[in-house]
């Protein structure tokens, strides 16, 4: 089994990809060894000591490596945990646990009723523009909410604590709804 690896423009954080798909749908998300307790794998991938975070998307595992730590020395561990998990098909969650289903919290920014269709297109937007190529880098991005004018919008794997996330925001997604969606002032992540 080949697991291809690549850089992301976070450089604590690789993208690996096995060829296969990983979550058939939505991503997950663990910033730390007790959220990872859902996942054998994530589980796995934190016990290595050098590991911050680790994101599952469509079919792609991110992995982010603590301050200071050498990728030299960590991704043959990393590819290690991975080939191991998926050549012997073990499942991504423990069983009977709905840890793994990660839901989105209600949280909303203001949004209101009657600003449904801006919604609507600023959800289309990320869905078909923003999310696939988020996506490329060994990351995501989820609509949180729009109040006058302002959308927000939150930053999952690679993309969290990149130190362009704030370019990709301001200078990437902002720009483009601005350019589809007038009513878009700026965007702000949640």
């Amino acid at each position: 089994m080949l697991i291809e690896t690549e850089n992301t423009p976070n450089p604590a954080t690789l993208k690996f990809a096995p060829g296969r798909t990983v979550m058939a749908a939505g991503t997950r998300d663990f910033a730390d060894h007790e959220e990872a307790e859902a996942s054998p794998l994530a589980a796995a991938l934190f016990a290595l000591g050098d590991v911050d975070g680790v994101f599952f998307g469509r079919d792609f595992i991110s992995v982010t490596a603590g301050e200071g730590v050498d990728w030299s020395g960590l991704k043959p561990q990393v590819l290690g945990v991975l080939l191991d998990h998926f050549v012997s098909d073990a499942p991504l969650f423990r069983a009977g646990s709905a840890s793994g289903i990660a839901v989105q919290s209600d949280e909303t920014f203001g949004n209101n009723p009657d600003d449904a269709d801006i919604i609507d297109q600023i959800k289309d937007l990320i869905e078909t523009r923003v999310r696939p190529a988020v996506a490329k880098d060994g990351g995501d991005i989820v609509f949180r909410g729009f109040d006058r004018g302002t959308v927000f919008l939150a930053m999952h794997g690679a993309c969290a604590g990149c130190p362009s996330s704030t370019a990709t925001l301001k200078q990437g997604i902002e720009t483009l709804l601005k350019h589809y969606v007038p009513e878009v002032i700026e965007v702000r992540a949640a």
